[in-house]
């Protein structure tokens, strides 16, 4: 597919802002969420993003924002790509706020800082604040903070947040940083471990989980309004230097295939950036839900995303019409892209989180399981061993893992080798008009592929007399 770049490089000032840690679990989403709605509350127009390939903390940052949040990623995308999808989804924003992933420095391996939030931060040149556990410490927080300032030369790192610390403590550190250290104390938040964001099932919930959000997320941003200095963050952001990047543009598929893509509570891991490809490409997106809905809408083509499918294998088992309709649909050659949960559903049977079996679409044969661990986690390349509707030969598309649960067919027409390089395994279905499996594509690493997909939706809509 032929990619037009435009020649000349664009450039705007876009204040920015990345919030780190020193691991997981030390309270990046809650402060991020946080501080994203008492940034909203003060007027301003903000964009919000996420380093590394999760889908839950886009969906709280879209509640606080009340519009798309996209993810960063240096192992999915070059490093311009990640530039124009930055400067594409930020927009004309007051501020962005990116919050990091793992610890600043973890990348995709125990020894590597590759595409780490520290990674984003140096391909953006993004301000860091680095948030730091101090839960049981006091002086020991400056050794923490002076261990990830001597780590890399260029950290970016330009001011703290001490999480969980009580004012007391607080009031007496923070001398201690700013004069050991020189680098800006921006504020502390204390225990609040009733507005935590707590983890679950597959190690996260969704905003739908959690009652009263917007209270909650207004509570914990009235507490940061008098624990840290918004002020001082916003005057950071805005240090951040001008932004240039290379606009692109794509070659749209003619004739705007109609895509009916699933979206309710059972199938919501979505790459904001994926949707956007298929806009970009011609698609128009008409969304329904396996949940609610009767039947599939009239539609060109069919994308089954993941999601928490397992939670609802009971209502979805029940939804026969909307069964029906699919199997029908695909019979007669809907193509259809399904990945993790939306390749479970179209299995003939699930296994739910309580252990019962119902049956599903019956289009993949076998079904689906729990397991009691990760099957599979983490980055990987997958690349056609043969040629198959969507992919030539040897041709490959970057993707990630992270399931909980198997199935009795996996398929066989890829192969998955991790980002490391050291494992590959078969898997996945793409065989007649179905590319189904468990990992989740990001589109923009073979956009070919899905223009591909957009041509055979077209090519259907041809087939079943559709176009005017």
């Amino acid at each position: 597919m032929q990619t037009n770049e435009l020649k000349q490089t664009a450039s705007k000032k876009i204040p920015r802002i990345l919030i780190g840690a020193a691991s997981s679990g030390s309270g990046k989403t809650t402060i991020t969420c946080g501080l994203l709605q008492a940034l909203i509350n003060r007027g301003l127009k903000v964009s919000s993003f996420k380093c590394g390939p999760d889908y839950i903390d886009p969906m709280f940052h879209s509640r606080v924002i009340g519009a798309s949040s996209a993810n960063l990623d240096l192992f999915f995308s070059d490093a311009d790509t990640v530039r124009y999808l930055f400067a594409n989804s930020a927009g004309d924003s007051d501020i962005s706020v990116i919050e990091g992933v793992m610890g600043y420095y973890d990348g995709l391996s125990i020894t590597s800082s590759q595409a780490s939030a520290y990674d984003v931060a140096v391909t953006l040149d993004i301000p860091t604040i680095l948030v730091v556990d101090a839960k049981g410490a006091s002086a020991s927080v400056v050794a923490t903070i002076l261990g990830f300032l001597n780590y890399k030369e260029d950290h970016h790192i330009k001011g703290v947040i001490l999480n969980r610390m009580s004012e007391r403590v607080y009031n007496e550190i923070k001398e201690l940083i700013t004069e050991r250290l020189g680098i800006a104390v921006l504020g502390y938040v204390p225990p609040m471990p009733e507005m935590v964001i707590e983890s679950r099932h597959l190690g996260l919930v969704t905003p739908d989980n959690i009652a009263d959000l917007k209270s909650r997320l207004n509570f914990i941003a009235d507490v940061f309004e008098k624990t840290l200095d918004i002020d001082q963050i916003i005057a950071l952001a805005q240090t951040a230097p001008e932004f240039s990047h290379q606009p692109q543009l794509l070659t749209p598929v003619e004739g705007a295939p109609r895509i009916a893509v699933a979206k309710d509570e059972a199938f919501c891991f979505m790459y904001k950036d994926n949707l956007d490809l298929l806009k970009e490409l011609g698609a128009e997106l008409v969304y329904f839900s396996p949940l609610h809905d009767k039947a599939v809408p009239d539609a060109d083509g069919l994308i089954l995303y993941g999601g928490y499918p397992e939670l609802y294998a009971e209502k979805l088992s029940a939804n026969q019409t909307m069964i029906t309709s699919i199997k029908e649909l695909m019979a007669k050659g809907l193509p259809c892209l399904a990945e993790c949960g939306g390749f479970m559903y179209l299995h003939e049977e699930m296994e739910d989180a309580q252990g019962h079996f119902y049956p599903m679409c019956g289009v993949v044969a076998g079904k689906t399981y729990k397991t009691t661990k990760l099957v599979r986690f983490g980055y990987v390349n997958l690349t056609a061993p043969k040629p198959n509707w969507l992919l030539k030969s040897q041709e490959s598309v970057k993707a990630h893992e992270f399931h909980y649960w198997n199935s009795t067919n996996c398929g066989q027409d890829l192969l998955a080798t991790k980002a490391a390089g050291n494992k590959s395994w078969e898997c996945s279905h793409a065989a007649e008009r179905l590319f189904a499996g468990y990992p989740h594509l990001f589109y923009r690493s073979c956009p070919e592929l899905i223009k591909r997909f957009l041509e055979v939706c077209r090519a259907f809509r041809a087939d079943t007399g559709q176009i005017p």
